[in-house]
């Protein structure tokens, strides 16, 4: 069992940056792939990028790629994704999600939502123009 607790969101300017953290708890949490997923008011979820348990694995979605940047602390249980050079297209409520996956998962392993266990709540991230 991974219980996970999102923390960090709020409202920015363009261009600014938030880090999202993500407290996972669970005696597992090392073998677990991470995922970050956003859903905006009347859209679909939306893959934002994943980390496999290794860390030796990253993907984003296009839209993340050069602006976002995933990592995890395995002594403290945390993920975490950096966003940098915010968009107004950026506001939506950011989950973060664990998984096991096989060595040989790619993509898109990482980007089906259904894949995932656990869930945190959502932290809601808004960036103004």
């Amino acid at each position: 069992q991974v219980r996970l607790v999102e923390s960090g969101g709020g409202m920015v300017q363009v261009g600014g940056s938030l880090r999202l953290s993500c407290a996972a708890s669970g005696r597992t949490f090392s073998s677990y792939a991470m995922g970050w997923f956003r859903q905006a008011p009347g859209k679909e979820r939306e893959f934002v990028g994943g980390i496999s348990w290794s860390g030796g694995r990253i993907y984003y979605v296009d839209s993340a790629k050069g602006r976002f940047i995933i990592s995890r602390d395995y002594d403290e249980n945390m993920v975490y994704l950096q966003m940098n050079t915010l968009k107004p297209e950026d506001t939506a409520v950011y989950s973060c999600a664990a998984a096991q996956f096989e060595s040989w998962s790619g993509y898109e392993d990482f980007s089906d939502f259904t894949r995932y266990e656990f869930w945190g709540q959502g932290a809601q991230v808004t960036v103004s123009s």
